[in-house]
């Protein structure tokens, strides 16, 4: 006698932990209020979830999504189910339109609860962390915000929770209202249609098994195949150049370099760069230079970085080699670039496990 079958129905459904922020809907209780209740265009709202019983925030957070829910201006529109379990979950990703998540940034470790909404043809409306920062291609869901973080938490959620009333008023309740001569809302149908094309195929089960396969577990097999041959000689071989490379590690810098940094690099044209890399006791096949260049953002922040290996085309003097690269005029804006310095072994699998790394 609750539930508005017609309604536009937002499902959050999850484990309550403060991060996750289940009540960052009733930041503005009555803006949220005049959406909800909206004769021509109802909303309503299904909550489901447990805390940890040792997280008595997290349980918190619940008695606040209760209390609201017996406010009258939400009685009719916000639900809390109890006993959350697995059957409660698939009804829920069965039945609601739009699968809400509003964690805080950069705390999502992956959001898997939205990968199977959208399989049931759920709309995502996320904040662009975890997996959803991945996913999102523009028209498969609405993100908040765009990936901000923030050190105050507070401004954050109040940003992050105008942001989602925003797109809530002026896109998604639109969207679906808005019906042809059938009763269908046809937009809305193509939205949900794009976003399982282009979210079910990827974010599964069946991917992640077969990444993990592939990336790692079949060449760590192989590695350690190669590296316990012989007796474990080549194991034997790597850990000693480990040792070596660790200790005459702090030798390792880059002591100059050599661009034209004051006239504009078109897109698509390129460039010379060269730096003077000291390296010690090491030699140029014991490590990987590589122009690291790409947008900036702030004062130096290099984001969306391109990574192109660098040659080492002689000796300076004793320790001291000199590198060469080419760097590409990329996009318009503001770009930069750094020399980074690894370590580099045909048998190190991952050059950051040394802790080595030099900048310039």
């Amino acid at each position: 006698e609750v539930l508005d079958p017609k309604a536009l129905t937002i499902g959050f459904a999850r484990r309550f932990a403060t991060y996750k922020r289940a009540t960052l809907l009733f930041t503005d209780p009555g803006r949220l209020s005049r959406i909800l209740s909206d004769r021509d265009r109802p909303v309503q709202i299904i909550f489901a979830g447990k805390a940890h019983p040792a997280d008595n925030d997290g349980k918190d957070f619940i008695r606040q999504v209760v209390r609201f829910a017996r406010q009258p201006e939400f009685r009719q529109r916000v639900v809390f189910l109890e006993d959350y379990d697995i059957k409660v979950g698939r009804y829920l990703y069965q039945g609601v339109d739009v699968w809400l998540n509003t964690p805080r940034r950069p705390l999502e470790a992956s959001g898997t609860s939205g990968m199977k909404a959208a399989v049931n043809g759920a709309i995502n409306i996320s904040i662009l962390d975890g997996w959803w920062d991945e996913a999102y291609d523009g028209n498969n869901g609405w993100a908040i915000g765009r990936g901000e973080e923030y050190q105050d938490t507070g401004y954050q959620d109040q940003i992050e929770s105008q942001a989602l009333y925003q797109i809530l008023e002026s896109e998604a309740v639109p969207m679906f209202y808005t019906r042809g001569r059938d009763g269908l809302p046809r937009e809305w149908i193509r939205r949900m249609k794009h976003a399982m094309r282009t979210i079910c195929p990827v974010f599964s089960a069946y991917r992640m098994v077969r990444e993990y396969t592939e990336r790692l577990y079949i060449p760590a097999g192989r590695q350690w195949e190669r590296l316990g041959a012989d007796g474990l000689a080549r194991a034997r071989a790597l850990a000693q150049w480990q040792e070596r490379t660790g200790a005459a590690w702090r030798e390792v810098a880059v002591r100059a370099v050599r661009a034209d940094t004051v006239t504009a690099l078109p897109a698509g044209e390129v460039r010379p760069v060269e730096a003077d890399v000291a390296l010690g006791v090491l030699r140029p096949e014991d490590v990987s230079v590589a122009l690291y260049s790409g947008p900036i953002v702030g004062q130096a922040d290099i984001v969306s970085p391109r990574i192109s290996e660098m040659s080492v085309t002689g000796s300076v003097r004793d320790g001291v080699y000199t590198y060469q690269g080419m760097l590409s005029g990329q996009d318009a804006g503001r770009h930069g670039f750094r020399i980074r310095v690894l370590p580099a072994h045909e048998d190190l699998h991952n050059p950051l496990s040394l802790n080595c790394i030099a900048w310039g």
